[in-house]
């Protein structure tokens, strides 16, 4: 099992395996969220995952839909503001933040996300590709979650 857990520790969630993509996401709202260049998450499989403690603190802010739905949720600890998984979605995966992890997940990040948006004093020096926001909707569309 892989856990995760909040940074007051009042929030915490386990995972038979995190699946990637292992996505570092450069939006100007992951940016926002995180106070950081970018998001990075992970994934895992609904029917094995779960909170351990703490889903009852869990507060969420939804962005109103800016083009078509669903709008942008963000997920986080209602005592330490920790980002973490939404309990309420209905897909067959959760969206994890990687940060929230306990443990090494297993899987490494395999590419960065509308780096269109990415912050201008950030700069990306790795290897992994890159994608734009056209240029990821049609390898999502070619390799579907």
């Amino acid at each position: 099992m892989i856990h995760g857990s909040c940074l007051c520790s009042q929030v915490q969630f386990e995972a038979s395996e995190v699946l990637g993509p292992f996505e570092l996401c450069h939006c100007n709202r992951c940016r926002k969220v995180s106070g950081s260049a970018f998001v990075a998450y992970v994934y895992a499989k609904r029917d094995g995952f779960r909170f351990l403690k703490g889903k009852d603190l869990l507060k969420t802010f939804d962005l109103p839909i800016v083009e078509k739905p669903p709008a942008y949720r963000s997920c986080f600890c209602g005592i330490c503001g920790s980002l973490m998984p939404d309990p309420t979605g209905d897909s067959v995966l959760v969206e994890i933040p990687a940060g929230s992890l306990d443990v090494d997940p297993g899987i490494k990040p395999d590419k960065h996300i509308y780096v269109e948006f990415k912050a201008p004093w950030f700069k990306i020096e790795d290897a992994l590709p890159q994608y734009d926001k056209p240029s990821l909707r049609k390898h999502r569309a070619a390799r579907p979650l």
